[in-house]
């Protein structure tokens, strides 16, 4: 059986991420026809034409709506900067072609909710990129958290930092434009909002403060701009279930590379997992021995599946692309109707929905539920 044909638009940091991962998912997971990698979308022509030859795609374009009537492309890949997502993932949605889009969904809630809209209309599937929720680590925490090994859980802690805008004399980026986003909030802490959706569910309301760090940002030809977004966030949180929490997410964070710190507190133990350390997580029971009673190291190993996928042995250790991979394993699960795990455009919506909550909070210094619907 031939395999998915797939189209990509955008080939930066994320396009050739996705492209690593349709070249790999056949041969790692051994249960799927290889894709077809069949045209590639690139602002340049010459660029395009490079890509193409490097990623392995059979045709390139400067055109990313060459992709859309193309009759072999049967998924697109949208990989593009933020601001361009929505009118991609409904263009190909309307064309009939499945879609695996970059997060955030978008950065106005109404581009995401036509984004929803459109998926829904169009009966194809549609995902968002948050693989950190593929990580073995995190569906073994689900496992315990269902299993009730540390009991009943009363309070969650998340924290995202990095430091790619720490320097406050780095130059001025679309990083810190308003038409890119808030910021901090969708560029950034939507990946620890899909790991709480992933363990918790969703959020139910939230009172937000933002931080703006450093005013404005050199320009490359002289002078100076104001910063429009916020690079740093604060927020309190109700989980489904009324479950209290709390979000800290800071992009100026000086030393910290790609941290997502992870800490669950139960009524019989603990569980705590950096992003930084993604191939191990510390647990705490109180049905320990007394005299033994600590943190526990745990490592990742092939029993913590799909890890057997890539590594025979444990401690090996796992990789961000590896986890997009097994994301976009999980999309061909969705296409082929089976069970999936992954961040559909229903739930992505959701997620935005709390974002835009958090940037409301901010703006009304109160509480604000975040829609259900």
């Amino acid at each position: 059986m031939a395999g998915l044909g797939v189209g990509l638009i955008g080939t930066g940091y994320m396009g050739k991420c996705h492209a690593l991962a349709w070249n790999n998912v056949a041969a790692i997971f051994g249960d799927v026809a290889r894709p077809r990698l069949v045209r590639l979308a690139e602002r340049n022509s010459a660029l395009a034409e490079a890509r193409a030859r490097e990623f392995g795609f059979a045709k390139a374009t400067s055109d990313w709506r060459d992709l859309l009537v193309d009759p072999d492309v049967d998924v697109v890949s949208v990989t593009t900067p933020n601001q361009f997502h929505a009118d991609m993932a409904i263009a190909a949605l309307e064309a009939g072609k499945h879609v695996w889009c970059e997060k955030p969904m978008a950065t106005a809630l109404a581009d995401a909710e036509r984004m929803e809209a459109a998926a829904r209309r169009s009966g194809k599937v549609a995902v968002i990129g948050y693989n950190y929720i593929q990580n073995p680590v995190m569906r073994h925490l689900r496992t315990l958290l269902g299993q009730g090994a540390i009991g009943k859980v009363n309070h969650v802690r998340i924290e995202m930092d990095e430091d790619f805008m720490a320097d406050p004399e780095a130059p001025f980026s679309p990083k810190s434009e308003a038409k890119g986003g808030y910021g901090a909030l969708d560029d950034f802490a939507v990946h620890p909002l899909s790991l709480l959706w992933n363990l918790f569910g969703h959020v139910e309301a939230v009172i937000a403060d933002l931080g703006k760090p450093y005013p404005d940002r050199p320009l490359s030809d002289g002078g100076r701009r104001a910063v429009e977004n916020h690079d740093q966030a604060s927020v309190l949180m109700r989980l489904s279930g009324g479950i209290p929490a709390v979000l800290m997410a800071n992009r100026a964070a000086w030393g910290r590379k790609g941290r997502i710190a992870l800490q669950i507190f139960g009524s019989h133990g603990s569980i705590l997992f950096d992003q930084e350390r993604m191939n191990e997580f510390q647990l705490y029971r109180t049905s320990d021995p007394a005299t033994e009673q600590g943190f526990a190291t745990v490592l990742t190993a092939p029993h913590h599946k799909p890890y057997d996928r890539f590594i025979p042995a444990p401690g090996h250790s796992l990789g961000f692309n590896d986890l997009k991979v097994i994301e976009c394993r999980e999309l061909m699960a969705a296409i082929a109707g089976e069970p999936f795990r992954a961040v559909d455009f229903a739930n992505g919506l959701r997620i935005e929905r709390a974002v835009h909550a958090m940037a409301q909070s901010f703006r009304e210094r109160r509480w604000v539920e975040v829609a259900a619907g």
